[in-house]
Formats: C-alpha cells, sequence, structure tokens
C-alpha cells in the first residue's frame, strides 16, 4: 500500500507539466461542478417550493372546513354556516392542530371619487394570529378589532390599492350586493397595504372583520346569514406534511356535521401546487445528468491515466508488482480527484447559498415566480446525501477502468509507444 501510495502521490503532484497532471486537475473542476450544481440546485428547489407553499398556507391556512357543495367555484362566496364553538375547540385540542379560526367572504364593491373595483372580501376575527400575514404587510399595519361593534377597518393588495390610487389612512365606500338585489354601503378606512406575490390573491382578495360581512348581510331576506354564522373555519397545523391526514381525522370525528366537508389547500390552490411538484422532476433530472457527468469524466480520466502510464505499468508488473498493487495506484488517483473536488464542490456550493441568503442577488420575476428574489432552504442531510452519493458512486464507477490494468501484458507495455 506504501508503494502505490508513493507512486499515486508522485503522478498526482508531479510539478513537472505533463498530460496526466492537466487530466487530474480538469477532473476535479467537473467534479466540482457536478457537487456545486447538485447542492444549489436541490437548496434553490428547497427554498422554492417552500416559500411559495408557506405563501399559500399563511393566507389561507392547511385546511378549511366548509359546507359541502361539489358543482361550487373552488375560490368564491361560502354557503354560511352555523358556528359551533364547542367542536372548534375540540379541533384545537388535537395536537397536530396550532389555531382555528372562523372566517368569511363576500363579493363586494370598493369606489373612491373617480375609480370603482370588485374584490372579494375575507372577513375575520379577533382569534386570528395575524402573524401568518405580517410578512405580507408592506405598508401600515393589520385590522384593529372592537367587542360593541364591527371594525371600520380594511387592508387591500397593493394592487388594488394602486387601481384605487389608495394609501394608508385612506377611506373608501364598500358596497355588498345581497340577494334581494339592494345594496347597502359603509365607509372603512385602509389601514394596511399587503403583497403576496400571488397575482390571483392580490387581485382578488380584501381583508376585513368578518363581522362587518355578518352585519351587513344579516337582515337580507333569507340568505342564511346572521350574527351566528361563518363561512367556514380555517386550520392551522403544526407540520403541513400532514394535511392529508388531519383532514381525515377531523372529518371522521363523531360530532362533525354530515353537510360540512375538510378542504385540503392543495385543493384550493391546486394549479400553484400541482406546478411545485413539477419542480420535483425538474430537480431530480437534472441531479441524475450531473451524476451521470462525474461519472463518465472520472472514467475518462482514468482511462487516460492508465493509457499514458501503459510503460509504468509493464515495469512495475515485470518487477514483479501484483495487479492489486497496481490498482489501487489509480484508484489513489480516484479517491483524490473525487474527495478533493466534494469537498471544494461544497464549499463553494454553501458560499455561493449563503451569500443569496444574505444579498439577494439572483433576482426573479414575481408575477412568473412568486417572489422577487431566489429563496434557499439548506437541507443538511440532503448535503451529506449528495457527497456521501458522490463518493460512493464514483468508487464503483472507477472500478472499471482500472481493471485495465489486469488485462496489461508486461513484455508488450514496455515496448509500447
Amino acid at each position: 500500500m506504501k508503494v502505490a501510495g508513493f507512486i499515486a502521490n508522485r503522478i498526482a503532484f508531479n510539478q513537472q507539466k505533463s498530460f496526466s497532471r492537466f487530466i487530474i486537475r480538469l477532473s476535479i473542476v467537473a467534479t466540482i461542478i457536478s457537487v456545486m450544481v447538485m447542492i444549489v440546485t436541490l437548496s434553490l428547489a428547497n427554498g422554492f417550493q417552500e416559500t411559495v407553499s408557506q405563501k399559500v398556507f399563511s393566507f389561507w391556512g392547511h385546511i378549511r372546513i366548509v359546507e359541502k357543495q361539489p358543482d361550487k367555484a373552488i375560490i368564491s362566496e361560502e354557503t354560511p354556516i352555523q358556528k359551533n364553538d364547542s367542536l372548534a375547540e375540540r379541533i384545537r385540542q388535537n395536537p397536530a392542530v396550532q389555531s382555528i379560526h372562523p372566517f368569511a367572504t363576500k363579493y363586494a364593491i370598493l369606489k373612491t371619487k373617480d375609480e370603482i373595483e370588485g374584490v372579494l372580501l375575507k372577513g375575520v376575527d379577533s382569534s386570528f394570529d395575524f402573524n401568518h400575514l405580517q410578512q405580507f404587510i408592506k405598508e401600515g399595519r393589520h385590522i384593529h378589532f372592537n367587542d360593541s361593534s364591527y371594525s371600520r377597518e380594511i387592508m387591500l393588495s397593493s394592487n388594488t390599492a394602486t387601481e384605487l390610487k389608495l394609501k394608508v389612512n385612506d377611506r373608501i365606500l364598500i358596497y355588498f350586493i345581497r340577494p334581494d338585489g339592494t345594496i347597502r354601503p359603509d365607509k372603512l378606512t385602509v389601514t394596511g397595504i399587503y403583497k403576496t406575490g400571488i397575482e390571483e390573491y392580490d387581485k382578488t382578495f380584501a381583508i376585513g372583520d368578518i363581522k362587518l360581512i355578518q352585519r351587513l348581510n344579516t337582515d337580507s331576506s333569507d340568505n342564511g346569514w346572521s350574527g351566528n354564522t361563518v363561512g367556514g373555519y380555517e386550520i392551522f397545523l403544526k407540520d403541513y406534511h400532514r394535511i392529508d391526514e388531519v383532514a381525515a381525522a377531523i372529518y371522521d370525528m363523531d360530532d362533525f356535521p354530515s353537510t360540512w366537508n375538510t378542504v385540503s389547500i392543495k385543493n384550493v390552490s391546486p394549479n400553484i401546487f400541482d406546478w411545485l411538484n413539477m419542480q420535483d422532476t425538474t430537480r431530480n433530472t437534472l441531479i441524475g445528468f450531473m451524476v451521470i457527468v462525474a461519472a463518465i469524466n472520472l472514467i475518462t480520466c482514468l482511462i487516460i491515466l492508465v493509457l499514458e502510464r501503459i510503460r509504468m505499468i509493464g515495469v512495475l508488473k515485470s518487477l514483479g508488482a501484483t495487479d492489486w498493487t497496481i490498482q489501487k495506484i489509480f484508484i489513489r488517483h480516484s479517491a483524490f480527484i473525487t474527495i478533493t473536488g466534494i469537498i471544494i464542490g461544497t464549499a463553494l456550493a454553501l458560499a455561493l447559498l449563503w451569500l443569496q441568503q444574505a444579498t439577494g442577488f439572483i433576482k426573479l420575476k414575481e408575477e412568473a415566480y412568486y417572489m422577487s428574489t431566489a429563496a434557499v432552504k439548506i437541507v443538511w442531510w440532503q448535503v451529506g446525501v449528495i457527497c456521501l452519493g458522490t463518493l460512493v458512486i464514483c468508487f464503483l464507477v472507477l472500478m472499471i477502468p482500472s481493471i485495465l490494468v489486469r488485462k496489461v501484458q508486461p513484455v508488450k507495455a514496455i515496448q509500447f509507444r
């Protein structure tokens, strides 16, 4: 082993300009690039999926409880249901549930002196945790509630605020169209302007007090609304990976109304989540190509090194060196190339990702990607799997060209030119 190591080091660290030295350096660079691309690709894909999905979850929760309506549009006004505080409390006691609160949506018209815009007002109550929406608020604050009456405050998206030429603290008229055809107005104050980056939400929704929806619709003819009705419940979970499991458990509760349904937020915005799932295919394909490129690169490198050192192999064999001893020389080459490439590639990849986290120098078109800068999420076990997997695959593949050593005949090898 000492002889093989000595010869391998002499070849690898030879200061003289030689073709083998160039090939080794080229192979190290190719390995560095392959490892970098795999780590950066995984981290950017993780960050992208995490950021977009959390935007959806923060706006809608993870699970919605609504009245069953199979043919109803996914994003639209809900059929009102009676509040059930005892059921909500039992759901809240589920270890997987972080919070549950009522909500309602109602189509409304916003009007200023010169402009008019239609929105779907989403009403929430004082139990709502606005920390979920805090990341989206660009100006002002969230609405405040009072016990005596409904809040006369509203949050608008930056898109709606721009269309209506409104700023924080401006006053605006809101009109609800009732089922009987009458219109009831009210005047609200804009307290906050938010931007999710998801165009579908930013062009559609405004956020206000659920009591406003209840009050303005209570005295309309047989529309089902009262002070004790809501559009449904939103549930936030501690772990979003358990959405389907928890939704099924809630639906199977003994006192869960048969006319209600639990809906995963993934079914509310299926286009977004289908698109996110497509990123897995793209990511896996790119990583697969990088593994193949790294393996082919190292095979080619070792074959060239074997061919360049044919005479040396012949001399060593004629001096009594075994095939395994000579094979170890080239395996040492592969170890040097692979380990060096993995270490440097990992270090450069992490440096690039940390730089992106600190500066956000990689910009994106928010209308297309739902974010203005590329998000990064480094999962350390994935980094470890890439490094270990690259090492194992390269060693297994590099055993193939080293077997060529066994076929070399000393007499012919010494005469090889």
